[in-house]
């Protein structure tokens, strides 16, 4: 009988220490569930603190995530171009000049006067050139009368842009109403001709005035514009242009 109660206290006793166990498991199971809800509820915090320093997409103004635009700088004009403006400048001012003169209400602008008068017997002479156009330039005392090839500049050159670039020389060192010129041009198109005669004319006018060469060269009517259509090579459609490749 003492045998018997000793075997059932033991057996007793674990059963007595589990729910002591279990009570345990429970406390740290709880406290590992309030540490893991502590850091959730310091999560959201972290997250709202870093959406507020980030700006919002659509308080920020339309394009700003886009590269600006780099404004290009303007074309720098070349000698011919910058030219060519100032001789439809200077023509324009002219034409306005005689319109209001005959007009009458104001008077004509004033140009400038040759510093070299020419002998009467002189006669001075000048090849230009303009791509494959050569015009051979005869500057004599007189009027102003303008004939190339012996007919009239209006006749030759019916386009005013023409005419404007021929008479160019003479309207720059005030010579328009002092000299006749005389021209003989051949070889290339209108456009040539009259760069070559506005070329022969602006070295004629160096012959007749060595002062007038640092203005007509500043406007560039003293440079020889070399430039010109690329030949047609053999075997090609044009100067550079090559017929499609077919391999088969």
């Amino acid at each position: 009988m003492a045998d018997d109660e000793n075997k059932q206290e033991e057996t007793e006793q674990p059963e007595a220490e589990a729910p002591a166990e279990e009570a345990a498991g429970g406390d740290s199971a709880e406290e590992d569930q309030e540490s893991g809800d502590e850091a959730a509820a310091e999560e959201p915090a972290g997250d709202s603190g870093s959406e507020a320093e980030k700006p919002k997409a659509k308080d920020a103004p339309p394009g700003a995530e886009l590269d600006p635009i780099a404004i290009e700088p303007e074309r720098e004009l070349s000698a011919e171009e910058r030219a060519r403006a100032e001789a439809e400048a200077e023509e324009r001012a002219r034409l306005e000049a005689e319109a209001t003169a005959d007009a009458g209400d104001e008077e004509p602008v004033a140009r400038s006067k040759p510093a070299v008068e020419l002998p009467a017997d002189a006669r001075i002479q000048a090849t230009g050139k303009r791509k494959s156009s050569i015009a051979r330039v005869v500057l004599r005392p007189g009027k102003g009368t303008f004939e190339i090839n012996s007919r009239p500049l209006e006749d030759y050159f019916p386009r005013h842009q023409h005419q404007t670039f021929a008479r160019q020389p003479l309207v720059t060192a005030g010579y328009e109403e002092a000299v006749d010129v005389r021209v003989r041009v051949r070889g290339g198109g209108i456009a040539g001709q009259a760069g070559a005669v506005r070329h022969g004319v602006a070295r004629a006018l160096t012959e007749v005035d060595p002062e007038l060469r640092g203005e007509l060269k500043r406007r560039g009517l003293l440079t020889r514009d070399a430039r010109a259509k690329e030949r047609r090579k053999a075997g090609l459609k044009k100067a550079r242009k090559r017929p499609q490749f077919s391999k088969r």
